[in-house]
């Protein structure tokens, strides 16, 4: 736990949820044991008031829980941001694992090579060839292949000149951030992969989700309101939390 004024390599893991007591005390015992005894990390939960366990199972597996006012992710990484110690922020879902040594590769990245934040490419923890050949796109370096899953780091000045997160977004707030933050630094794609869960795919069909997310984001580059994106998402995508 970070007390006090941290060094510039402190990092503060950042995890919205809401409802996500079926895989929060999974993510965050595999996230103790990466981590070990560093004195420059903390885990942040940022939850949305969830109704079921989530809070009290954070608890347990021994994050800090903020219960934020607003509900939605970006105020929630907003809110969870604000209460954070560390100089560089990680954030990061509750399905999505990072590779063991996350915490040296953000330090290393963000060190003497220039970089004010970053991502990972992203790999599915399914093998069918179409999610594969997703996460094959996502070692490029440019906003269309920018993903939430593939998890995003930060400077704390960085995030802050920038403006931290827009909470008016329903949605695609990841992917709108990644744009304002070049503004104000080089943006890094590291090597390595975080691991995000295929399930929604799965339930909802890996083709099909694949054009319902193509959609959603052609009409939020049209323009098309938050509210409207939201009444589409909700009634094509089938088992979400939005």
């Amino acid at each position: 736990m970070i007390h006090g004024s941290s060094a510039p390599d402190t990092i503060s893991v950042i995890i919205p949820t809401f409802n996500e007591a079926d895989c929060i005390g999974e993510l965050l015992t595999y996230l103790s044991a990466v981590c070990g005894p560093d004195a420059g990390a903390e885990i942040i939960v940022a939850d949305g008031h969830s109704t079921d366990d989530t809070a009290a199972l954070a608890r347990q597996a021994g994050a800090r829980v903020v219960l934020c006012p607003q509900k939605g992710r970006a105020a929630q990484l907003n809110y969870g941001a604000a209460a954070a110690g560390g100089q560089i922020l990680y954030f990061l879902h509750a399905d999505t694992y990072p590779p063991p040594g996350f915490l040296a590769d953000i330090r290393h990245a963000l060190g003497p090579h220039g970089y004010s934040s970053g991502c990972y490419r992203l790999a599915f923890n399914h093998p069918h060839w179409f999610l594969r050949l997703s996460g094959w796109f996502t070692r490029f370096n440019v906003d269309a292949v920018r993903f939430g899953d593939q998890s995003l780091f930060v400077r704390r000045a960085v995030f802050e000149r920038a403006g931290g997160y827009r909470t008016h977004l329903i949605m695609l707030e990841d992917q709108e951030i990644v744009g304002r933050l070049r503004r104000h630094g080089l943006f890094r794609v590291l090597p390595g992969t975080v691991t995000t869960s295929a399930r929604k795919y799965l339930q909802n069909g890996v083709f099909r989700l694949q054009a319902v997310f193509s959609f959603l984001t052609l009409l939020y580059w049209l323009g098309v309101p938050q509210p409207r994106l939201l009444q589409v998402y909700r009634g094509l995508i089938r088992q979400d939390k939005l």
